[in-house]
Order: structure tokens, then C-alpha cells, then sequence
């Protein structure tokens, strides 16, 4: 079978009708896959995601299930391990939730995935943010072997590094074609603000601060800024991030890991402004103090690994990717809403 792209496989995305998994899948079905398998629970993610396509078989149900587990295919190519309990502030609020949905999750379908004798490639989602350096002086470019830290801000950064070591161990023992993706801060369409079940905070709606900011930009609300704006991230468009994830199935070495990144560090303040441009949101911006929980002050991520290694570079510039993003937000601006709606009268609960 020829392995530089995509065409005539069968394909597992665990979490495919999430933000990312669903780029994902849509990508894929670009090179002609025989069969995308996506498994999803829609926890974090909403069924409209999931797009209409014969070659697309949905799944509904946690990767944890036996059931489901049993009744992968071993005749898979590819494994894309997406599924995860979102985010930092869901997670402090129900670390046993966290668990269950992430470290659980990672352990449940790396012990599946090791019988199938096939596989090319299993790519795990890991996020940068549980390596990078926590710094508020200039940050340095986080590198795919930076220290891990033993002390994390939350328990979803500690269940991403859990990921990590059990595919590692699996990659060790079992030898499982395993490969870690560590994602910068993702932003781009189809991330739906209250996609999926309340988890118990206000953040089942405001999850990642992209989204957040454009929502709130074009219904003219001022843009909350922790830390007065001075806190920094590595954005990239997630049209990127799902080819990096491709081109680690595809070029990856088993047992490495690659940043997915820009390799750019833009601060919270100018992504507020480039987002107010765009909407023309004039309501001056709401400056407030740093969150309690969160010492992760700047980063950004190396990218020579993966482009040396794979090939790969991210080619969507911020003031091109946020333009997209407000488009799409525009263009379903109605499906968010009611995705927003559902959650009301729990969120007025857990603030009064």
C-alpha cells in the first residue's frame, strides 16, 4: 500500500466530532480514505461536527467502552487518539471527570490498539502546555525535550502527560507505533463555545479563549483580559494542526514526539485587538487580574523538529486565520447560540 497519503486506509479518530477531530476527518477525506471510524461521546463536542460522508462510520460512545473497543476493526491503518476532556478549568473542577475522560481514555485504547498488529501509526494529542517552561520574563521556544515538571496546574495537564507515558510503555513493550502530537493553542472553525454536556463550570461554554473573544467581540461585549493582556501563546490554525497530525501518521517516527506549533509568540492583548478589527468591536477592552490557578504565563514551541523531521510548517498567518474564524463564527452564529443556550440556567446556577 502506498503510505504517502491517505488514500484507500481505514482510519480510527477517537474524539472525531470535536473541534480538531473533525478538521481532522475533513482532511482525510481529501486523499480518499476506504473508511473513517470516528468514536465520540459528545462530552466536548457536538454531532453536527461529524460530516455526511459515506466513507464516515460514527460511533457513538466513550473510546473507554469494551464494546466499542471490541469492535475495532484489525484491519486499521491509522489510530488518532483526540478524545479528551476539555480543558484546564473543567478539569479543576472535576479532576475524577478529568480522569475517567482523559488518563483512563489513553489507557483503555492503547491496550486495544496493541493487538492490532497492522497498524502504521497511532498519533496521540498532547499539549505542549504540560512541558513548557512556566515563565512571565521572555519566554524561550519550548522544545519537543524539554524537563517535565512533576508540579502541574491542573489535572488536564497532568492526564496529557499521562497520555504520553502510557503510549510511551506501550510503545516499549508492545511496540505500538506510537507518536505524540503536542498541540500549541489551537484556534480556527468549528470549535462551538458549549458543545457537549455541562461539566459543572461556567468554562463548559467559555472553554478556549479564541472562540471566547469573538463570540463575545460580535455581540459588542468587552473582552476580558487576565493579566491585563500580557500573557502569551503559540496560536495555530487548525487547518494546520490537522495536517500536522497527518504528516505525523504519515512521516513520524514511532516513539518521537513533534511540536505542532508556529514557533511565534503572540500575546493575549494583540489577539484581542486583531479580533475587535475584524468585528469591529468598539467596547473598550476590560483589563483584570491574572487567574488564580494559572502560572503558565508566555510560551511558544520550537518547530524545527517537525519541520526538519516531517516536513511540516504551518502556512496560516494569524490576520488570515482569525478573519476565517470570525466568518465562520458569523456564518453559525445560530447553531452556537443554542449550543450556548442550553447551558443558562446551569451557569446562572454555578455563579449565584
Amino acid at each position: 500500500m502506498d503510505t504517502s497519503d491517505f488514500s484507500a486506509t481505514k482510519v480510527l479518530v477517537a474524539g472525531g466530532a470535536g473541534f480538531v477531530g473533525s478538521n481532522l476527518v475533513l482532511q482525510i477525506l481529501q486523499q480518499d480514505p476506504r473508511e473513517i471510524i470516528v468514536v465520540d461521546n459528545l462530552l466536548s463536542s457536538d454531532v453536527s461536527n461529524i460530516p455526511r460522508d459515506a466513507r464516515v462510520r460514527f460511533v457513538f460512545g466513550s473510546i473507554t467502552d469494551d464494546r466499542i473497543l471490541a469492535t475495532l476493526s484489525d484491519d486499521l491503518d491509522f489510530a488518532f487518539h483526540l478524545a479528551c476532556f476539555h480543558g484546564n478549568q473543567s478539569s479543576i473542577t472535576d479532576p475524577l471527570a478529568d480522569h475517567d475522560n482523559n488518563a483512563y481514555t489513553s489507557l483503555k485504547l492503547f491496550d486495544r490498539l496493541k493487538d492490532i498488529k497492522g497498524l502504521k501509526k497511532v498519533v496521540y494529542a498532547a499539549a505542549a502546555c504540560a512541558v513548557a517552561e512556566k515563565t512571565y520574563d521572555a519566554p524561550t521556544a519550548t522544545t519537543e525535550d524539554q524537563p517535565v515538571t512533576l508540579y502541574h496546574d491542573s489535572p488536564y495537564s497532568i492526564s496529557k502527560i499521562i497520555g504520553e507515558l502510557y503510549g510511551n510503555y506501550y510503545f516499549q513493550r508492545h511496540q505500538l507505533p506510537f507518536v505524540k502530537a503536542r498541540f500549541s493553542n489551537v484556534y480556527g472553525p468549528r470549535e462551538i463555545l458549549g458543545a457537549g454536556q455541562w461539566r459543572g463550570t461556567v468554562h463548559t461554554v467559555w472553554r478556549n479563549v479564541t472562540p471566547a473573544f469573538i463570540w463575545r467581540s460580535l455581540n459588542g461585549e468587552a473582552l476580558p483580559l487576565d493579566d491585563d493582556g500580557n500573557t502569551s501563546r503559540d496560536f495555530i490554525f487548525v487547518e494546520d494542526t490537522a495536517r500536522g497530525l497527518m504528516a505525523c501518521a504519515l512521516k513520524g517516527e514511532a516513539g518521537e514526539v513533534y511540536n505542532l506549533a508556529t514557533g511565534k509568540e503572540t500575546s493575549i492583548l494583540e489577539l484581542a485587538n486583531l479580533i475587535n478589527e475584524f468585528t469591529g468591536n468598539k467596547t473598550p477592552l476590560h483589563l483584570q487580574p491574572a487567574r488564580d490557578w494559572d502560572r503558565s504565563g508566555k510560551r511558544f514551541a520550537s518547530t524545527n523538529k517537525a519541520k526538519k523531521q516531517l516536513g511540516f510548517e504551518a502556512q496560516i498567518e494569524m490576520h488570515e486565520g482569525i478573519q476565517q474564524t470570525v466568518a465562520w463564527t458569523r456564518a453559525n452564529a445560530e447553531l452556537i447560540y443554542r449550543s450556548i443556550a442550553k447551558h443558562y440556567t446551569m451557569m446562572s446556577q454555578t455563579r449565584s
